[in-house]
Formats: C-alpha cells, structure tokens, sequence
C-alpha cells in the first residue's frame, strides 16, 4: 500500500540535489569572491580564484580522460595545489587519494597500484621515493609535478609542471553534482594492525555532513584563519579542507612543521584555529617565550591521537590557546566525536578540568552513535567507568568501506557497527574514556604504525629468534615503538645494529626508539603477552 505522503511527492530536481562539498567551494566563490582563501608565504588567492583554479583541473583531467570513479592520487605537503586537489576531481566524480609523504616508496608503489591511480600530483620534495615507487608500479599513472616555490630541489619527474597542467582546463567548465551522493569522493590508506594498507573509501555525503561538523562541534565563527599544521593527506585534513570552503576562510598553508615559523605564521596572520597531534602542541608549549611574544589573539586548537597528557592541555591554557579533544579514526572521516566543555568545568580545580578535557567525549552532532559495547555480544556496557568494551560508530560520518576488501568490510561493520578496536569505558555522564587499545597500533606524533610491519623487519634480521613490538611513552611523539628481540641462541647483536637494519627498510617514524633484549614472555601455547611487555615499556620510559 502506498502512503498518502508518497503520492505524487516525487524527489525531482527542485527539491533534491545529492550532497556534494563542491558546493561549499561554489558559493564561497560566489557570495565572497574577493575573501583571501589561500595565504602561502607572498602569495595571496581569493575564493573567485581557488573555484576557477578548480575547474580548470577538473576540466583538464577530464580532457586527460578522467571520469567518474577514476582515481587522482597527490603526493603533496600543505601546499595549495592540495587545497585544489580536494575540489577539482570531485567536479568530475573523481577520487582523490591523498598519500603520506612520509612514508617508503614500496607502501607508496602498493597504494597506486591498489587504488588504479590514473594521474599522480607530486612535489618535487618527494622525488626520491616517488621515482623509485614509480618503478615498482605496475601501471604507471600521467605524473604531474608541483613545483612549489616555497621549495627547492629535487627532480621533475612527470609529463607537465601543475600550472601548465591547469592551463589545459577551462575556467568556466560546468561541473556536475554527483548522480548518487554515496559515491566515493576520496580515499585513504590506513596501516590498520598488518603491514598491508587497507584502504578507506569515504562517500560525498559524510565529506559533505563532517565538513560542516567540523564547524558546528568547534563553535567556529565565519571567515576563520585556518593554519594548517594537520597534514592534508591524513583523513583528508580531517575534513577541513572543506570545512574552510563551507566557512569562507582562509588557508594558511604550512609545508613543515616547525614551531618557530607555526607561531610567527599566527602572529602574522592572526591564526584562529589549528589542528594537530599532542607532539604539535608540545612543541607550542615549550618553545622560547620570545617566539610567542606578539600573540594576544584568542587561538582554538584542537587535538587528537593518543590522549593530550595533562602537561599539554595546563601549558596550553596557560598560553591562552583554548584546546578541545576531539577523538577519530580514518574510517570515520577523521574526529567523529569531541569532549564537548561544559560551562560548569570551568569552577573546577585545574586537575578537574584535565580530568574532564582529556576523554573521548561524546559522538559529533552528525554522526548518529558512538558507545562502548561488548565487542562479542554488541550489548551496551554499563555507565560506571569501569567495565571496558569496545569503541564503535555507526551513522553518515562512517566509511563506505575498504577498498577491495570485502571480509575486512564485514569484520569492521559486524553486527551493524564500526569496531574501532579502542576499548574503554562508559563514565557516569555519559562520556568516554578509552582505557587499552585492542589494536596493536602504536600512535606516534597523529601517525599509526602496525607493530606488526615492524615486527616483519625485525625478523628479517638473521640474529632475531623472536620480535614483539609495543607502545613506549614519548615525550615529545606521544608513542614511540620499543621492539622486544630474543636473540637466537649464540646470536650477538646490538641495539644500534637492530635499528639501522629497521632504518634501510622502512619509514623513519617507523624504527623503533629502542630495544630491549631477552626471553619474551609467552603463555603456555607459545603466544607472547604483550600486555606485560607494555607494562615494561611503560616502567622503562622515563622520557630520556
């Protein structure tokens, strides 16, 4: 039977248009054209620029041949192509999957390779790794170099420089909305807890709905000054490189994270917002009184990764920025949840506040859940901070899925949540604290590493019987790898030989901080408790 509601009340073009953060950009452009939308070192872009740079790309790739579903992957730092590599393929239904720069050319060679990269935007700074991936791929893409002038050295690798790449478009090339919002808009590699990369597919609805949560769950005002310290290749900027579309800000970009020239940038252009692992505020934090001298503005921030140790969220009110926890993974677009303040927090002792500051928090506006359950039997686990299950998600701020991998799709999404994998508990009001991790990733300055890839070296050592690699705590990155090697009987090598034989075969921020050798605890069936080797990881840091 059809409701009356139903009757002749069809979705058609008046009343429907599929959700597409393009649009952001559109408007922008259109109600402030003259607004500045990119600061990088002297250059100076309005939003009227950035939308016709947009469709230049987006005509120019598809006059390249790129179409709907089509992969454009960009091996870039915070520069302002990347600022356009979020808008351009989007017009055409493309998918922009944003690389870490950080990380070897094999995992680089798999990504391109995995993802069917069609065209490849690449600085010149990455050259090195980029070559030697291109040479491990086995489809080629048309490489365009960015040649940043912000940068020098190193080689041009591809067909054409960017702007001459950009002047193949037209400035006024029609873009279309997507047919089907739930079409993918990018995608991101995520190491997950195996040395494979598994790669997340985020839809044009979520990119659409956290772009503006971003806005709603951090109170930003219109026209922010954005800095970028957050990479724009992890989760996408956590979405806000659309954020800044929706608000008509500005984009302060960022090529390396330095403290000195983070805090002179603020000064200069009176920076409102950043975003950035603890290890970015620490170093705000502890940086000489006189760089910071000048900043009499109010700045918000906000942190992620592992927890902000409570030193960070003190120091950081004491410099007068107002720092907020926000708490994500890849596959949920970046922060899907915030410890939203509470007015009455701030009667509370300073220890208090820490206390209250420093949890999970609650889910965004947008995503419809966040909550602890048994991770066997789904049922919620109960509100008295001490019962531990697992974090999970569900709702539009939620990926589509793994790339390619369907069994790993349905284990994430198992009865009808996103398992995160993060385990913790449910407080009394309702907030969360996460307690352990049931992943043994180590989090280490906003960047996850598979204790296992570094597990997979280790024994490629010929002295190496046994490797368990953990989570060490680290002052300044938040977590380091501590790698636990029992030797083969006989066998004799030092720490120092260990993490240069780590140093040839994979991403610095990878190697282990240290070694510690002997027998590895193991049940009776042989598997190594690691859980008493973080204990002794974290009784051996004392931040040295």
């Amino acid at each position: 039977m059809t409701h009356p509601y139903d009757q002749g009340l069809e979705r058609n073009d008046a009343n429907y248009t599929a959700l597409t953060p393009v649009s952001y950009l559109a408007k922008a452009a259109y109600v402030y054209p003259e607004t500045i939308a990119v600061i990088h070192g002297s250059l100076r872009r309005p939003w009227k620029d950035v939308y016709a740079r947009c469709r230049r790309l987006a005509s120019a790739l598809a006059g390249r041949g790129i179409r709907r579903g089509d992969t454009v992957a960009a091996m870039l730092p915070n520069v302002p192509a990347m600022v356009e590599l979020h808008f351009g393929p989007a017009m055409i239904g493309a998918v922009v999957n944003t690389l870490n720069t950080r990380l070897d050319p094999e995992a680089i060679a798999f990504m391109l390779d995995h993802g069917e990269a069609k065209v490849l935007f690449t600085d010149r700074e990455f050259s090195g790794t980029v070559e030697k991936a291109l040479a491990l791929c086995q489809a080629k893409p048309l490489v365009i170099d960015v040649d940043d002038a912000m940068h020098e050295g190193g080689k041009f690798l591809g067909e054409k420089e960017y702007e001459a790449f950009l002047h193949e478009g037209n400035p006024e090339f029609a873009w279309t909305f997507p047919p089907d919002e739930w079409d993918a808009i990018s995608l991101n590699y995520t190491s997950g807890t195996t040395g494979n990369p598994k790669g997340v597919v985020y839809h044009y609805r979520g990119a659409y709905l956290n772009a503006i949560n971003n806005i709603i769950d951090w109170s930003m005002p219109k026209h922010p000054t954005y800095l970028w310290t957050l990479p724009m290749f992890h989760c996408n900027g956590w979405c806000f490189n659309w954020t800044m579309a929706a608000a008509a800000g500005t984009n302060v970009c960022l090529r390396k994270v330095d403290p000195r020239h983070i805090l002179d940038l603020i000064r200069e252009h009176k920076v409102t917002h950043y975003c950035g692992a603890p290890i970015v505020h620490s170093m705000l934090m502890n940086a000489p009184a006189e760089w910071k001298a000048g900043i009499d503005h109010e700045v918000h921030c906000l942190v992620a990764a592992a927890p902000p140790p409570a030193a960070v969220i003190e120091g950081m009110g004491r410099m007068g920025f107002d720092i907020t926890h926000v708490y994500g993974l890849t596959e949920t677009y970046g922060p899907a949840a915030v410890c939203a303040k509470h007015e009455a927090w701030n009667a509370l002792s300073i220890e208090e506040q820490v206390k209250k500051n420093g949890r999970q928090g609650v889910a965004y506006l947008l995503e419809e859940g966040m909550t602890v359950l048994d991770p066997e039997s789904l049922e919620p686990v109960p509100w008295d901070g001490e019962t531990m299950g697992e974090i999970m998600f569900r709702g539009n701020i939620t990926m589509k899925g793994y790339l390619k991998n369907p069994k790993a799709t349905a284990e994430a999404f198992r009865g009808g949540w996103f398992h995160s994998g993060d385990l913790a508990v449910m407080q009394p009001d309702g907030y969360i604290k996460i307690k352990d991790r049931s992943k043994d990733v180590i989090i280490s300055g906003g960047e996850n590493i598979s204790s296992q890839e570094v597990e997979d070296v280790l024994f490629g050592h010929p002295a190496v019987m046994l490797a368990a690699v953990v989570a060490q705590p680290d002052e300044k990155w938040g977590e380091t790898p501590c790698a636990f090697v029992e030797l083969k009987e006989g066998a004799v090598v030092t720490e120092a030989e260990l993490i240069e034989f780590c140093k040839a075969r994979m991403a610095k921020f990878k190697i282990p901080k240290s070694v510690v050798f002997g027998a590895l605890p193991k049940t009776s069936t042989g598997k190594i408790q690691k859980f008493l080797l973080r204990d002794r990881a974290r009784s051996k840091s004392s931040f040295e």
